[in-house]
């Protein structure tokens, strides 16, 4: 018998209310890898726990690291200092966790204990080349499969050595990876940028004590240094207030309020995108939380039109693309993307499935290798395959606020990695929405 998790959404619906989505994932990553490499007791408040985050959690305690929650957000991590970590009984399984593996290689390549790292079916075709290829000129011992991707074995060396290195593509995961490898390296290790990335981990490093250098597109740091325990506040996720930005806007008579949520400048692309096509957001109460920027989000319906998306703003909303695909689909003229072959190597392809089920639902697509084309126009009753991507269901549900029938989203169950009780958060702000085992 099959127990696939779908989401039934009815069509139409108005979003309103005062929200606070759940705490941010990256935030909530790199606040457990931190804290368990820090001097003394780190206190986090707002941890995301959602399977991803929840995956870093316990690779930490199957290396040695006394952890606990998460309760309601708050975890409370005793610190083993930056030599303190033991080697794992055993493979750590990662799940769905591209952040996890990406940063895990980095942060372990130096440590002088073999460890590998195992992902799920999605992770384990996810390309690891980019990571494991500086990281061997660093000197590390990993192997990957011969597809580049996980598993990851990775075997002890007596030291790694700072390099300079220049991305060939923006990738906040990458130069996370190699930051984290450079704590553990002789000399300094500096990375240069294509394009800015999210710097949560540069602004995490600060904040735990420890000196990051940042000049222009290039940041680095200098091994050998210490991290200091801290309390740490996670604000809520702007790759999960994005469905409700949009969702806001596309459904006529909606108003919302969304409390505390991170407005890093690397990371606020989807607010600059919406605006672009005429989006209603403000800014309210910016203020600092944990050494990132906060902001009230209070969003109103707008009409949208369609535009060509900057490529300098892709970096910044590449985890915001399924839902924005979603609001050009109801905009008023063509939208169209380049330069974003990225989002073919995430949790799916997000480029060739969001196009598929946007033509399921009656919108006119055209891909490119590195883009795609959306003409505006009425969404359809329908059924869609999610692809096992969290981020794709929740779009396809957000689609229906717009749509002439209910649409029927398969494949759900991974919507847990990053946003826990999606559906009963979504229909307690207006989401026409059941999540049933089919």
């Amino acid at each position: 018998m099959s127990t696939e998790l779908q989401f039934i959404v009815n069509a139409g619906g108005v979003l309103s209310g005062d929200l606070r989505v759940p705490g941010d994932k990256s935030i909530s990553h790199r606040s457990i890898m931190l804290g368990a490499l820090a001097e003394g007791v780190t206190h986090i408040h707002g941890f995301l726990e959602g399977e991803d985050a929840l995956a870093t959690l316990q690779a930490f305690r199957a290396m040695g690291v006394e952890i606990n929650g998460p309760t309601a957000g708050e975890v409370t991590i005793q610190g083993v200092g930056m030599r303190g970590l033991r080697a794992p009984g055993q493979a750590l399984d990662l799940g769905n966790s591209g952040t996890s593996m990406r940063l895990l290689s980095g942060l372990l390549a130096g440590q002088g204990f073999p460890v590998t790292l195992l992902g799920d079916a999605s992770l384990s075709k996810r390309p690891m080349g980019r990571v494991v290829r500086p990281l061997q000129q660093m000197g590390a011992d990993i192997e990957t499969t011969g597809a580049g991707t996980a598993p990851l074995v990775m075997k002890p060396v007596r030291q790694l050595s700072g390099i300079q290195y220049v991305m060939p593509v923006a990738s906040a995961q990458v130069k996370s990876c190699l930051l984290l490898a450079g704590l553990y390296a002789e000399g300094e290790t500096r990375v240069t940028e294509p394009a800015p990335t999210r710097d949560h981990t540069e602004r995490m490093l600060q904040t735990f004590g420890y000196p990051v250098t940042r000049s222009g597109e290039q940041c680095g740091v200098q091994g050998g240094g210490r991290l200091i325990a801290c309390d740490l506040d996670v604000p809520a996720d702007i790759s999960s207030a994005a469905f409700f930005l949009v969702g806001a806007s596309i459904a006529e008579g909606s108003a919302l309020l969304l409390r505390h949520v991170g407005v890093n400048p690397t990371r606020c692309g989807v607010i600059n995108i919406l605006r672009l096509m005429g989006a209603d957001i403000d800014l309210l109460h910016a203020r600092e939380a944990g050494g990132e920027p906060v902001a009230d989000l209070r969003v109103r319906s707008a009409p949208l039109r369609g535009i060509h998306i900057p490529h300098d703003q892709i970096p910044l909303a590449i985890d915001e693309f399924p839902v924005l695909f979603v609001a050009a689909a109801c905009a008023e003229g063509e939208t169209v993307l380049t330069g974003a072959e990225e989002l073919r190597v995430k949790e799916s392809d997000r480029i060739q499935v969001m196009a598929d089920g946007l033509a399921a639902l009656g919108i006119e697509v055209r891909t490119t290798q590195d883009g795609i084309v959306i003409q505006g126009g009425q969404l359809q009753a329908g059924e869609v395959d999610s692809h096992g991507d969290h981020r794709i269901a929740m779009a396809f549900a957000i689609a229906a606020l717009r749509a002439q029938g209910p649409i029927r989203i398969r494949d759900c169950a991974n919507v847990n990695t990053s946003f826990p009780d999606f559906a009963a958060f979504a229909k307690r702000s207006g989401l026409a929405i059941e999540a049933a085992h089919a």
